[in-house]
C-alpha cells in the first residue's frame, strides 16, 4: 500500500520512463503524491505513458529528453522547475544495451560509445542539470538505476562497464554532494520483466530457477525501491547500493543445486 503524501509537493524528473522500470518509477511517485516530470528520448511515447497516468488523476506531465544531448537535458530540468516550481528529486533511469558480438574483438566503437554515453554519461549530465535545484530545495535527493551487470558477469560487455561506472559516480557524488543536502544512491536490479524481455518468455522461465526468491523481478518492485531511497524515511543513506534482485548475487543457486547431497564446499 503506497502513502499518497509522501512526496506531496515534490517535483520530481524521470528519464527513461516512457515503459518499464521508470514508468513504474513514475507512476509510484505520482501515487504518492509527486509532480512527476515524465522523459524519454522518444517524446511520443513518454507523452503517451503520462497521459496513461493523468487518467487515472495523477499529476503527471511528459518532455522528450535524450540523455546524450547535454541542451536536451537541460530544458528537461528547467521546464520541470519552471512546471513545478522546484526539483527535489531525480530518477536516472534511461539507458542503453547493445547486443554483444560473437566476438569481442568484433565490436564497433560506436556501439560501445553509445551505451557508455547514454547510460553513465547520461546521468551525469542530468546530475549536473539538477544538482543545484536539488541543493535548493533542502531535501534533494538522486536515484540512479544500476544493474547487477555492474557487479558480476552476465554479458552485455559496454552496458556492464557503463552500469559499474555509475555506481562509482553515485558514491563519488554522494560525497559531493551531503554538504549541499542532496542525497544520492543507486538501486540495482537483477532480470525484471520489461517490454525488453517480449517474446523471450522461455527464457525467462530457464532464468526464474536462478532467482532464490523464485521469481524475476517486476518493474514495481525496483520502483518501489527508488522511492524508498528518495524519501525522508531514507534520509540518513547516501552513496549506498540497494540491491534489489531476488538474492541472486547473494546466494549462488547453481552451486547449490550441482552439489546438493555432496557435502562439497
Amino acid at each position: 500500500m503506497t502513502d499518497t503524501t509522501r512526496f506531496a509537493g515534490h517535483g520530481v524528473l524521470v528519464t527513461g520512463a516512457a515503459r518499464g522500470i521508470g514508468a513504474a518509477t513514475a507512476r509510484r511517485f505520482a501515487q504518492e503524491g509527486g509532480r512527476v516530470l515524465v522523459t524519454d528520448v522518444d517524446g511520443p511515447e513518454a507523452e503517451k505513458a503520462a497521459a496513461t497516468l493523468r487518467a487515472d488523476g495523477l499529476a503527471v506531465r511528459a518532455l522528450a529528453c535524450d540523455v546524450a544531448d547535454r541542451a536536451s537535458v537541460e530544458a528537461a530540468v528547467a521546464h520541470a522547475v519552471d512546471a513545478f516550481g522546484s526539483l527535489d528529486v531525480l530518477v536516472n533511469s534511461a539507458a542503453s544495451c547493445t547486443p554483444d558480438t560473437p566476438l569481442f574483438e568484433d565490436g564497433p566503437d560506436e556501439a560501445w560509445a553509445r551505451d557508455l554515453d547514454v547510460t553513465l554519461t547520461g546521468p551525469y549530465r542530468c546530475c549536473r542539470a539538477a544538482l543545484p535545484y536539488l541543493a535548493a530545495t533542502g531535501r534533494g535527493a538522486i536515484v540512479n538505476i544500476g544493474s547487477v551487470n555492474g557487479l558480476q558477469d552476465f554479458g552485455n560487455h559496454a552496458y556492464s562497464a557503463a552500469k559499474a561506472g555509475l555506481g562509482s559516480l553515485t558514491r563519488t557524488l554522494a560525497g559531493h554532494a551531503a554538504a549541499r543536502g542532496v542525497r544520492v544512491n543507486l538501486v540495482m536490479p537483477g532480470t525484471v520483466r520489461t517490454s525488453a524481455w517480449e517474446g523471450r518468455e522461455a527464457e525467462l522461465d530457464a532464468i526464474r530457477p536462478l532467482y532464490p526468491l523464485g521469481r524475476v523481478g517486476e518493474p514495481e518492485d525496483i520502483a518501489a525501491a527508488v522511492a524508498f531511497l528518495a524519501s525522508r524515511d531514507a534520509a540518513w543513506i547516501t552513496g549506498t547500493t540497494l540491491t534489489v534482485d531476488g538474492g541472486l548475487t547473494a546466494v549462488n543457486t547453481g552451486f547449490q543445486v550441482g552439489t546438493r547431497g555432496r557435502g562439497d564446499a
